[in-house]
This record gives C-alpha cells, sequence and structure tokens, in this order.
C-alpha cells in the first residue's frame, strides 16, 4: 500500500461515479446515525445492510450502496481522510456538501477525470451531459463504452450540482459553491496528507474545489482556527497549519 492510500486516497483508475453520483443524502443520513467519530466499518456496514437505516427496496441495493459509500468515503475512522471528514461534518453542517466532495474527489478518479472540464467553465455557463461526454471521450477515447461515458458524466454533473459549483435540474448552469470554514479546513487537511506545506496548500486542486481566490480560503481557515478546528498561522508570506485534534501521532 502506497503512503497516499494509507492515508485514505484511491489511486487507481476507476470509482463509484461509473454508477452512482456522491450519494449526498445517503451519506447525510448515515452520519446523522453514527455522530460519535470512533465508529468501527462493521457497524456502518451493519446499519446499512442488515438494519436498512437508508431504507433500500432490496438487500442487492443495500449491499451495492454500502460498497459505493466505502469506495467515495472510506467509512473507517482509522483511515485519517475520513476521520477529517467526521470531524469537520459535526463541526459545519454548512460545509455538508463541499465537505463531501472533497473526500469523494480524493477516493474517486473518475470523479477526477471529469472535474477539469467543470472548473474551467466561466460563472453562468451553461453545461450540458453531451458537452462532458465530449471531453471525456477527447481525453479518454478507449476507456469508456457510449452508455457509460453518458452515465458517467451524468453522474458528476449531478455530484457538482449537490456541491453547488452546478445549479439546475435539467440546464445546468456553472455557479459558485459556498466554502465554509470547515470545508476551507479539509481543503488544506487533504492536502497536508498529501505531504504538501506552506503556500503550496492554496493551490492543491482540493482548494482549487472551494472556487474562491487564496485570500478567501486564508479568511475560512483562521475562522477555523479561532474555532479551535486547525492550526493556521500566517507570518507575510509564511502559512503553517496543523490539525492537532484529527490527526494521531504517526499519521
Amino acid at each position: 500500500m502506497s503512503e497516499l492510500e494509507s492515508q485514505g486516497f484511491r489511486v487507481s483508475t476507476g470509482g463509484a461515479h461509473g454508477a452512482r453520483s456522491m450519494m449526498l443524502t445517503e451519506l447525510e443520513q448515515l452520519l446523522a446515525k453514527f455522530p460519535e467519530r470512533e465508529v468501527p466499518p462493521e457497524a456502518y456496514r451493519y446499519a446499512i445492510e442488515e438494519e436498512n437505516c437508508l431504507g433500500k427496496r432490496s438487500g442487492r441495493s443495500r449491499i451495492l450502496t454500502c460498497r459505493h459509500l466505502v469506495e467515495l468515503y472510506a467509512l473507517d475512522s482509522s483511515v485519517p481522510l475520513f476521520r477529517g471528514l467526521q470531524f469537520f461534518w459535526q463541526l459545519d453542517p454548512d460545509g455538508h456538501r463541499l465537505l463531501a466532495l472533497l473526500c469523494a474527489f480524493a477516493r474517486d478518479e473518475v470523479l477526477r477525470a471529469g472535474a477539469p472540464f467543470i472548473l474551467r467553465q466561466k460563472q453562468g455557463e451553461r453545461i450540458t451531459t453531451e458537452d462532458l461526454q465530449g471531453f471525456l471521450s477527447d481525453n479518454y477515447p478507449d476507456r469508456f463504452s457510449e452508455a457509460t461515458r453518458k452515465s458517467v458524466a451524468q453522474n458528476i454533473n449531478a455530484t457538482f450540482t449537490k456541491a453547488g459549483l452546478l445549479q439546475g435540474r435539467y440546464r445546468k448552469i456553472r455557479s459558485k459553491p459556498a466554502p465554509t470554514p470547515g470545508s476551507a479546513a479539509y481543503a488544506l487537511f487533504i492536502g497536508h496528507l498529501m505531504g504538501v506545506r506552506g503556500e503550496l496548500l492554496l493551490e492543491t486542486e482540493y482548494a482549487q474545489l472551494l472556487d474562491c481566490d487564496t485570500e478567501k480560503i486564508m479568511d475560512l481557515a483562521e475562522q477555523a482556527s479561532r474555532r479551535g478546528w486547525m492550526v493556521f498561522k500566517r507570518i507575510g508570506q509564511v502559512i503553517e497549519v496543523g490539525f492537532p485534534k484529527i490527526l494521531h501521532q504517526g499519521d
């Protein structure tokens, strides 16, 4: 297992977005049932598959739901990426949409494949499923069948809509999300897990998902620091961050 994988990142090709979006509703329901931070992975599986806490219609649907949620979020508090998600999730309800996007992005290569197309669009521009299909076809010509490419494009568009970077049910319009102190802190936390330090934390692809300028990210991080959620210090151009309430010794 690579260092990134041990932190919770999934670097292999593929991901849940071949079949689902980021499953925000299911994640909210599940983490509402388990607000505590130290939850055995088996407890999540049992609640989804045996207790049917997410209200799925069949046993197979419950199994697939659990599988996709694990693919997207790990559902294991020993995994730093998920432990960070749990931490900020409980503290910052307004940040749920971007928190889920950030974690799913770290674990789903299919979502990462389509993100550059969404992010490069200007606010107010219309985005269709066909546009994203064309991007995927141009950049991954031999990877997806036509049917799979359409499904992937729909799921990626749905995820970015739930996260606030797109608006509209059928006619998608590029929009600005609403980053929060928790989502900004989590974006920096993910960069920290990757080994990025200092000012470069403001330039990672996770910081870019917040879709705001670096001054805004620093302002939000300072708010999170004042609330005791992280350590954020800046002296001139020097930036120092820390996450003592999340990271265990040796993480």
